[in-house]
C-alpha cells in the first residue's frame, strides 16, 4: 500500500459524494474569497458539465477532493 493510501479512510459513496460536493460548491459560492471557493470554481471549470471529470473522481474511492473528504469524515465520525 502506498503513502498516499493510508490516509484514505474508506469510500465514499457516489451519490453521496456528489451530493456533498453540491452542497460545499453552494457554500463556497456564498463566500467572497477563499482557496476553497477557488478550487470549486476550478473543479467546475475543467469538468465542463461532465461530472465524471470532477475532483471527487481524480482518486480511487471517490477520494479526490480534500473538501468533500473532511465534510464525509466528520458527518460519519471518521
Amino acid at each position: 500500500m502506498s503513502a498516499e493510501n493510508k490516509s484514505v479512510k474508506g469510500e465514499i459513496p457516489r451519490e453521496d459524494a456528489l451530493k456533498l460536493c453540491k452542497e460545499i460548491r453552494e457554500d463556497n459560492e456564498r463566500k467572497r474569497f477563499g482557496a476553497g471557493k477557488m478550487q470549486c470554481l476550478f473543479c467546475y471549470r475543467i469538468a465542463r458539465n461532465n461530472i465524471e471529470k470532477l475532483c471527487i473522481f481524480a482518486k480511487e474511492m471517490n477520494r479526490g477532493c480534500p473538501q468533500v473528504n473532511r465534510r464525509y469524515d466528520a458527518l460519519h465520525g471518521v
